[in-house]
């Protein structure tokens, strides 16, 4: 049975960081692309970053670009997402994802062609 956690969310203020990890319980955890996605009230859910397989290749929403780098950790069965300089618009719950897909440079980036997804963490930045 796959499972994902994640951890690290919290309340930041606004300029602040924080380091989000979502940790797999998984077979081959290595050919599975990641993605961290948010999702803020009344809004659908979206792609923040991800990386693909070979840890080769990475994707950034536009609006995170420049503050939010997504790194994996094959020995760990890991997925971070460091985030710096956050706003009160990166305020949401964030999913890790995992994906048997994409291509060695290029991970996936739509939610329905994540497998796995964890149960989220809370993000919340006070401006």
């Amino acid at each position: 049975q796959v499972q994902l956690v994640e951890s690290g969310g919290g309340l930041v203020q606004a300029g602040g960081f924080l380091r989000l990890s979502c940790v797999a319980s998984m077979d081959s955890f290595n050919i599975y692309a990641l993605g961290w996605f948010r999702q803020a009230p009344a809004k659908e859910r979206e792609i923040v970053a991800a990386i693909s397989w070979s840890g080769s290749g990475t994707y950034y929403a536009d609006s995170v670009k420049g503050r939010f780098t997504i790194s994996r950790d094959n020995a760990k069965t890991t997925v971070y997402l460091q985030m710096n300089s956050l706003t009160s618009e990166d305020t949401a719950i964030y999913y890790c994802a995992a994906a048997r897909g994409g291509s060695y440079y290029y991970p996936p980036q739509k939610n329905y062609e994540y497998d796995y997804w964890g149960q989220g963490t809370q993000v919340t930045v006070s401006s």
